[in-house]
C-alpha cells in the first residue's frame, strides 16, 4: 500500500501523517507514507483543499484531519 499525504507542509498536514501512521500500525498494515507539497502533483488529483490522503494513487479525503479511529475504518480492507 502506498499513502501519500497531500498538502504544504502546515501542521495539518503533520498531524494527518501522524494519524495515519497509528492508524496503520493498529490495522498492522505495511505502508509507504509519501508527503506531497508540490502544487502541481496535489493539483493533478483534483484536490481543492489540504490537507489530503490518497492510497494507492485514489484521492480517499480532503480538507479535513479525521481522528485515528475514522482512519483505520477508512483504510481497513484496502
Amino acid at each position: 500500500m502506498i499513502v501519500k499525504v497531500l498538502g504544504p507542509g502546515c501542521r495539518n498536514c503533520h498531524t494527518l501523517v501522524t494519524r495515519t501512521r497509528e492508524a496503520l500500525a493498529a490495522l498492522g498494515e505495511d505502508a509507504e507514507i509519501i508527503e506531497v507539497s508540490d502544487i502541481g502533483e496535489i493539483a493533478g488529483y483534483g484536490l481543492m483543499k489540504t490537507p489530503g490522503l490518497v492510497v494507492d494513487d485514489e484521492l480517499v479525503l480532503g480538507g479535513k484531519v479525521p481522528t485515528v479511529r475514522q482512519l483505520t475504518e477508512l483504510l481497513r480492507g484496502r
